[in-house]
């Protein structure tokens, strides 16, 4: 006997996924494109059209000590094509290493120009033989063509510059209300300190406890110093509890003497 069978069931046959591109939408991919690629051109063209080349130097200043034709010498050594494309970083840095200038801002002023604004140092001291120190006390000369005689002389080993430097403006202050005035610091190879006054009147401060020192002339010592200052050879500040004064009669008087006269580093 034969069985039924029913209608033979027909397979589906399943769509594949649709790979990842599918997905983009490349009509708005290419506006984009075609909208970066068209700015890319228009900058580039730009920048073409800026470019030109560097006709003229545009310098602000002082000028006392520093010759305009020496700021425009070196930044026609360094200023490398086109006014869109110069190095302005590097104009700047080689306008500072020029003596007496202090510091220096380049722009550029379309369309063919830079501008150069110059600040130069002021000289706040001598240092040494030929130096000569900013009121940071940095040392930007070191072998100057002229040394104002003026100015206070400080003196020091190599790399002392900023340490004598700010003794000086600790105590130039304080010495003036007390009717003194400082024009010079001196440290030595061995470390002493020694302060030096108007008529060349030296206080000596050596090389231990020099603030507390430097406190007790002021405190103590000053009233009578600026009073007979141009009697007087040098103050010695190198005692635990007192001080020693040298006359122009190469007398000493001893103030507040002490068992042993001798005095400290």
């Amino acid at each position: 006997m034969k069985l039924p069978f029913g209608k033979k069931q027909r397979k589906q046959a399943t769509r594949p996924e649709p790979r990842w591109w599918e997905h983009l939408d490349w009509n708005a991919i290419g506006t984009t494109a075609a909208v970066v690629a068209g700015c890319v051109v228009v900058a580039l063209l730009l920048v073409f059209a800026l470019d030109r080349p560097v006709r003229r130097v545009l310098l602000e200043g002082a000028f006392q000590r520093i010759s305009p034709p020496e700021i425009e010498s070196a930044v026609a050594q360094v200023a490398q094509g086109g006014l869109a494309s110069v190095d302005l970083e590097r104009i700047r840095q080689r306008v500072e290493s020029i003596d007496w200038v202090d510091s220096a801002v380049v722009t550029r002023v379309w369309p063919d120009a830079i501008r150069v604004v110059v600040n130069e140092e002021v000289a706040a001291a001598r240092w040494n033989d030929a130096g000569l120190l900013n009121a940071r006390g940095e040392l930007f000369i070191r072998n100057a063509r002229y040394v104002p005689p003026e100015l206070p002389l400080l003196e020091g080993p190599e790399g002392s510059e900023s340490q004598v430097a700010q003794l000086y403006i600790d105590a130039q202050g304080r010495l003036l209300e007390s009717g003194l005035r400082l024009t010079g610091v001196r440290l030595d190879d061995r470390g002493a300190w020694e302060l030096e006054l108007a008529d060349g009147l030296q206080v000596r401060l050596g090389r231990q406890d020099v603030k507390d020192r430097l406190e007790r002339f002021i405190r103590l010592a000053s009233p009578t110093v600026a009073k007979r200052v141009a009697e007087i050879n040098y103050v010695d500040m190198r005692y635990t509890n007192g001080f020693s004064v040298g006359w122009n009669a190469r007398s000493a008087l001893a103030v507040a003497p002490q068992e042993d006269a001798t005095p400290d580093a």
